[in-house]
């Protein structure tokens, strides 16, 4: 991963996780796969009132993230340090009302990441897509040839039985990213 101040010029994560959130708070868990820096992590805590689940391998990233949310009072943040595209979640069945999966699925295997999402996602439950675009060169992110394009993305949702899938943009906010919302 880059440095923290230069990930974080690609977007304006606040209004990316309003738009994705569509502005509501829900009652139900939250998990991000792949919490990093906490971009997204930090503002998108605000829409729970329950536990915000911030998953990563990375121990170092947890511990910079744990310290961040208790610098800044934020109480419903848990740091787990998992392996989760190897083991899973550990999470349970049907537990979790909002997914979020940014800037990983260039992965080996995606739909192995998005089956334990919509294991964990309650009935209804949300999954938030955000990734790099492939149609014009960016200042970072993986290779143009191993990122998957919207439609790539939109199948493999699909394929998993997700349904309401529907196309974001953030040209204004992340013009590097596009998102893709669905349900459980």
């Amino acid at each position: 991963m880059p440095q923290k101040d230069y990930w974080n010029s690609f977007f304006d994560s606040k209004k990316l996780i309003d738009r994705l959130f569509c502005n509501k708070i829900i009652d139900e868990n939250i998990t991000e796969f792949g919490s990093g820096y906490g971009t997204f992590t930090i503002p998108a805590s605000s829409y729970t009132t329950k536990n915000f689940y911030a998953l990563d391998i990375e121990e170092d990233l947890i511990k910079e993230l744990q310290s961040e949310a208790i610098n800044l009072n934020i109480k419903n943040i848990i740091c787990k340090k998992i392996d989760f595209l190897e083991n899973g979640t550990s999470l349970d069945d049907n537990s979790q009302g909002h997914v979020m999966v940014y800037n990983l699925l260039h992965l080996e295997n995606p739909q192995k990441l998005l089956k334990e999402a919509f294991r964990i996602l309650k009935d209804d439950g949300i999954i938030s897509i955000i990734h790099w675009r492939s149609d014009i060169k960016t200042p970072r992110g993986p290779s143009l040839d191993i990122r998957p394009k919207p439609q790539d993305c939109e199948r493999w949702l699909k394929e998993i039985s997700f349904k309401e899938i529907k196309h974001m943009e953030f040209q204004d906010i992340a013009p590097y990213h596009y998102g893709i919302i669905a349900k459980k």
